[in-house]
């Protein structure tokens, strides 16, 4: 109970110091032309992170995503603390589009008023492997539909974090198994 009413607190802290970050306008993250929403909902796998202070020490992390009703999308965050036979726990969200066009661009909400933003800067054709960006740069997620990748398919991912102005050695695998 205690680390969830911690969590709660400093949620809106550490969002607002996200959003205040100062990246010049020729550095903004570039985003993916377009996202099909339905092809994106489901399962993904977070392979390398930047983790913000909630997940610091969580494994086998996954987001599950789901079109709501209402045109948003329901969020799903799932993981294992320090240990991956350790009882699984949940948090949500709900998703909203900020960028209709390309669907690229979102606001994450853990906790009312504040919302985060959710930049898709990388996704394979075939839907198997995406990069979600923050624009300060401070935090991203790779991820994928499977619990692991190929390292060759790793290191083209990191590249791909680099050539958007990311600090690759910041980002740390999580390990992984099948199944949540």
């Amino acid at each position: 109970m205690k680390n969830t009413i911690f969590t709660i607190l400093l949620c809106p802290v550490v969002l607002l110091c996200g959003c205040m970050s100062t990246v010049p306008e020729k550095a903004s993250l570039k985003t993916v032309h377009y996202v099909d929403l339905p092809r994106f909902m489901g399962d993904w796998y977070v392979i390398g992170t930047i983790p913000w202070f909630v997940e610091k020490n969580n494994v086998g992390t996954m987001d599950i995503y789901r079109m709501r009703p209402d045109g948003r999308i329901g969020i799903t965050y799932a993981f294992h603390k320090k240990d991956l036979s350790a009882e699984r726990k949940e948090m949500h969200a709900i998703g909203t589009v900020t960028d209709k066009q390309s669907n690229a661009r979102w606001g994450v909400q853990f906790f009312w008023p504040f919302k985060a933003p959710y930049l898709v800067i990388d996704l394979a054709d075939d839907y198997s492997t995406t990069i979600i960006g923050y624009p300060s740069r401070d935090l991203i997620w790779i991820m994928a539909r499977t619990p692991t990748l190929p390292e060759s398919t790793y290191q083209s991912l990191l590249q791909k974090a680099a050539n958007q102005g990311y600090d690759t050695t910041r980002i740390v695998k999580v390990p992984q198994k099948k199944g949540l």
